[in-house]
């Protein structure tokens, strides 16, 4: 059983959202498969998380797909592909997957699921995810802070045009990532952007 994290979105609460993290994911090219191949089973929104900055970023795009699949606004196939296509800020579906999905060499994975149905349980998502995704399931917190811990800021700034990254007033940067400060300003353009689109 992998561990599942249920979180309930503003105006949503009839349709739960849950969502599972891995590190060290073998079989991302089976998974990537499964996708292609429109399995049903596996009709999940696979994202890279190296591409995810904060919960907030996560849970925002989250809203945005849900909220477009309720009012038969969808750009996308189903509820989980318009989450990756709402991640990306122009409206390239394409380039969304390319950027924001599971790639065959993603070893950091988050999982969402979409609870369209009454059968789509934080169980039910937990067991099949445990069985088919070959990698370690890392718990996620009541805050879901757990969701920008690998992000990759360089390659975000990247894919939102954000620019170079900038030394912080107090000039540091560690291991790469920004300080929190600056990350959280990060954010709320990246928020802003993926919002304007969704509008």
């Amino acid at each position: 059983m992998a561990s599942v994290r249920t979180f309930h979105l503003p105006h949503y609460p009839a349709y739960p959202v849950q969502v599972a993290l891995f590190k060290d994911v073998a079989n991302a090219a089976f998974l990537r498969s499964q996708l292609l191949e429109a399995n049903p089973d596996f009709d999940y929104a696979f994202l890279d998380a190296t591409m995810i900055l904060t919960p907030n970023h996560l849970l925002s795009a989250t809203f945005l797909a849900l909220h477009a699949s309720q009012t038969s606004r969808t750009k996308t196939r189903t509820a989980h592909s318009e989450l990756v296509f709402r991640l990306h800020p122009n409206n390239n579906i394409g380039e969304s997957y390319r950027k924001f999905g599971i790639s065959d060499t993603t070893t950091h994975l988050i999982a969402v699921k979409f609870s369209l149905t009454p059968n789509i349980t934080n169980e039910s998502v937990s067991k099949h995810l445990g069985e088919f995704v070959k990698g370690e399931s890392v718990a996620i917190g009541e805050e879901g802070e757990e969701l920008g811990i690998w992000c990759d800021v360089g390659k975000v700034r990247k894919v939102y045009k954000l620019g170079e990254e900038k030394k912080t007033k107090k000039g540091a940067v560690v291991n790469g990532n920004v300080e929190m400060d600056a990350r959280k300003e990060i954010e709320s353009v990246v928020l802003g952007m993926i919002t304007l689109k969704g509008s």
